[in-house]
């Protein structure tokens, strides 16, 4: 299995695949529906920061249950049962803008209901892989994973947009079809759950997963280190005023720049499925947290559509190289029978990157003024991979993803 197009050959990890396409792919169209329809309904900017927050909040109120369950069922079935949930949603919200009744607190309590069904379902699959795969295979399989995931972001906000000219009803229910169809392609992964060693009642209790990443230092340096990364180099959310402000460009600009994180991560996924990171693996995720922070630094400091669009490519490509290399660590540091719980502390950590990373650049921007802003964060990346390199140096010298026994 040496090419990317190997992999659909195993028929579960195609369907795993598919799996991460439809899901991800319907999630980025309803993004673009809700925005769209709760903007046209209330006019409201805030309404548009509140509904992402809703979404975000049963990821940081359920995280320890999520993982729990994770850990005693059926990771398939709990999956499953999480996309037939957001297809009904998504099928009310069909129903709602046909009929004329849905209102923003209808949009409000789906997107909560959304946010809920995903905090279970997205740790969740992410802890199924590991069954489909050998261990050995596995940081190919994350990097295939990513791919799916990076083509979805590049996509469903297109399509989202494209099929809204039908209306939010078409949207909707065409993201409904896409999370059944998700649910019937899971059925087909012949998903057996690995055997579990018993564990003490006190490794069994919600908390386990909490207490293991602590006491990894591999594993929460890892997870950490994207944490703090991401919280002061993020920009993307000032990629509208940075379109408008520095560069001088219209909505077609803005559309280059949001696409070119995804495109630069979409090109190093294709490539790590072909050519695996094999060594220094922990040398390339701290050279990728700082190629991040100095793509940054240039793109604050770029007044050039061109140079803007090139740096934010080199920051996506850098991000994707350490978020697969992170990844492959969570899932071949954790025994089968914490994966759930780790995966969702690892989730977490993730969301929160994104939701405090957005707040803290509108913050600091507004405090500082854009620019110092942008360079600050990303000079602030670069001195969190130094500081993580001195405080983690198990994770700095970690060679290979898969050790050898």
């Amino acid at each position: 299995m040496s090419t990317f197009t190997n992999w659909l050959i195993n028929r579960d990890f195609a369907c795993y695949f598919g799996v991460r396409l439809l899901t991800m792919g319907g999630f980025q169209m309803l993004a673009v529906a809700v925005g769209w329809q709760l903007y046209d309904m209330t006019g409201s900017m805030m309404d548009l920061g509140l509904v992402g927050l809703v979404g975000f909040l049963p990821s940081l109120l359920l995280m320890l249950l999520v993982g729990h369950v994770a850990d005693h069922y059926n990771r398939r079935v709990i999956v499953q049962w999480c996309n037939v949930v957001q297809a009904l949603v998504a099928g009310a919200l069909a129903l709602g803008s046909w009929q004329g009744w849905l209102t923003r607190e209808g949009i409000f309590l789906a997107s909560f209901l959304l946010g809920a069904s995903k905090a279970f379902s997205s740790p969740t699959l992410a802890a199924m892989l590991p069954a489909l795969v050998k261990p050995d295979d596995l940081p190919r399989a994350v990097s295939a994973s990513s791919a799916a995931m990076q083509v979805s972001i590049i996509a469903g906000p297109a399509l989202g947009g494209l099929l809204y000219l039908g209306g939010a009803v078409t949207v909707y229910g065409i993201t409904a079809t896409f999370y059944l169809a998700s649910a019937l392609l899971l059925a087909l992964i012949h998903y057996a759950p690995p055997v579990q060693e018993k564990t003490s009642e006190h490794d069994d209790s919600v908390f386990a997963g909490l207490r293991y990443v602590w006491r990894k230092p591999v594993l929460f340096g890892a997870i950490s280190l994207d944490l703090f990364a991401v919280l002061l180099g993020g920009a993307t959310a000032m990629l509208p005023v940075i379109a408008k402000n520095l560069l001088h460009t219209g909505p077609e600009g803005l559309g280059l720049l949001r696409a070119a994180p995804a495109v630069g991560a979409l090109a190093v996924s294709f490539a790590l499925t072909r050519f695996p990171i094999e060594r220094h693996a922990g040398r390339v995720m701290f050279a990728g947290v700082a190629v991040f922070g100095a793509s940054t630094v240039v793109l604050g400091l770029s007044t050039s559509l061109v140079l803007s669009v090139a740096s934010l490519l080199v920051l996506g490509a850098a991000d994707m190289l350490s978020v697969v290399i992170r990844s492959s660590l969570v899932q071949l540091e954790t025994p089968e029978d914490m994966r759930g719980r780790v995966n969702a502390v690892n989730f977490l950590f993730i969301g929160a990157s994104n939701q405090l990373g957005e707040f803290r650049s509108g913050a600091s921007a507004a405090l500082m003024g854009l620019v110092p802003s942008i360079v600050l964060g990303g000079v602030g990346t670069l001195v969190v991979a130094g500081l993580w390199m001195w405080w983690f140096p198990a994770l700095a010298r970690r060679d290979r993803l898969v050790e050898k026994v």
